[in-house]
């Protein structure tokens, strides 16, 4: 199949987990990886070498493991930093995951009464809720771009939403429901046009496209390390430092500060301010493996393996009746996600039938409600492919949804 990684079967055994039998003797078919990625061997073996030789806290302890540990940590931000082509390693923040890097920026962008905010109806929870309390919270205006019958944004009235006065433009590079890849540059631009701050929410983008934060236009791009083979509990936020060193701080405590007195503290620089207390320090070594592991078969590589893996996977789709896909129909123009119903069967009842023959795949509402809402429906099914994912994968699932319609005695 033209796109497949040519190595897919050496990369498949650097991650075990993919080498499961589970109950009823099915090899596991992982179906899953845009809810969470799974983990290579190499970025296993960091994060146990760190927790076994070189485990102490950062920036404080006056000792070599303080001093590895510290350097370990400070690495996985040069690593991040490279992967972005961020201008200044300064730039990158640690969180504990995407939302948090959202609700960061939510809470520390100045806005006031008659200020207006520019989401989608496409976003996840984590770009929808921080938006709405920063806007309650200021006396600010929520706006939105809507979605097209085709899953694409409505940019029709893009004149109407970006007018001065628009201090925050918030979007997902690709949707986590309907696989949908926006135009975001040409977002930025003409969101800049108007002096609004641009905030990308690349959870889905980062594991499967090139990112160059200085090509795109962002002020801000947010991703989370469990979605590109590294491990939960770090999050980043990349920003513009001109803008990170005029925030405020997010939240407080050790680290985060220059001086404190009983009346006064003032704030470390960046990236520290926004780094407050003991941060996820294995975890940033793990996130650093992985984006070296993922840099070395190269993101160009991986994305057009996702485009193959999900151009058969929609022809897949297709050929089963009773199926309606959520979303682009054209593989190049999406993510690897992809949400589909199947006619006459609950979603939570596909998922289980799968689950059953060993398929993982995802089922409800995918931190999307209002996605899901403009297409008239309450949740979905979603299969999610990534840089390990086969064909003979997907010719498990459409055998197992049609096992499913046979079960469930429809279509």
């Amino acid at each position: 199949m033209d796109g497949l990684l040519p190595d897919l079967d050496v990369i498949r055994k650097d991650f075990p987990i993919l080498e499961r039998t589970l109950d009823g003797g099915h090899k596991l078919v992982y179906l899953d990886s845009a809810n969470t990625s799974q983990k290579p061997q190499v970025v296993i073996d960091a994060m146990v070498d760190h927790l076994e030789r070189h485990n102490a806290n950062i920036a404080r302890a006056m000792h070599q493991l303080g001093a590895e540990s510290t350097a370990a940590f400070e690495g996985a931000r040069d690593t991040v930093a490279a992967f972005l082509n961020a201008p200044s390693r300064d730039e990158v923040i640690f969180t504990k995951n995407a939302s948090e890097a959202l609700n960061l920026v939510a809470r520390t962008v100045p806005l006031g009464p008659g200020d207006r905010v520019v989401i989608t109806e496409m976003e996840h929870h984590s770009n929808i809720v921080p938006w709405q309390l920063a806007t309650e919270r200021a006396g600010a205006e929520l706006r939105w771009f809507g979605i097209t019958d085709d899953g694409e944004l409505d940019l029709s009235n893009i004149d109407e939403l970006l007018v001065p006065g628009t201090k925050v433009v918030a979007l997902t590079w690709v949707s986590n429901m309907l696989g949908t890849i926006n135009p975001v540059a040409e977002i930025a631009r003409r969101a800049h046009e108007v002096g609004a701050v641009v905030v990308l929410d690349a959870s889905q983008a980062a594991p499967q496209l090139p990112i160059d934060v200085q090509a795109v236009g962002a002020d801000f791009v947010a991703f989370t390390g469990h979605k590109v083979t590294g491990p939960t509990g770090i999050g980043v936020l990349w920003g513009r430092s001109e803008l990170l060193n005029a925030y405020p701080p997010f939240l407080g405590g050790g680290e985060m500060i220059a001086t404190v007195t009983m009346e006064k503290s003032t704030w470390a620089p960046i990236p520290h301010k926004f780094e407050a207390g003991t941060p996820p320090i294995v975890e940033a070594v793990g996130l650093g493996a992985a984006l070296d592991y993922l840099s070395h078969i190269g993101l160009d590589a991986i994305h057009a393996h996702e485009v193959a893996i999900t151009r058969y996977l929609l022809a897949g789709l297709a050929s089963v009746s009773g199926v309606s896909v959520l979303g682009p129909l054209d593989a190049a123009r999406r993510g690897g996600a992809v949400s589909f119903e199947l006619a006459g069967v609950h979603p939570h009842d596909v998922a289980q039938l799968l689950d059953s023959r060993g398929i993982a795949v995802r089922a409800g509402h995918h931190c999307a409600k209002p996605a899901h809402r403009r297409f008239g429906v309450q949740a979905s099914t979603r299969a999610s492919s990534y840089l390990y994912t086969e064909p003979a994968e997907i010719d498990a699932l459409i055998d197992g949804l049609e096992y499913t319609k046979s079960y469930f005695k429809v279509g």
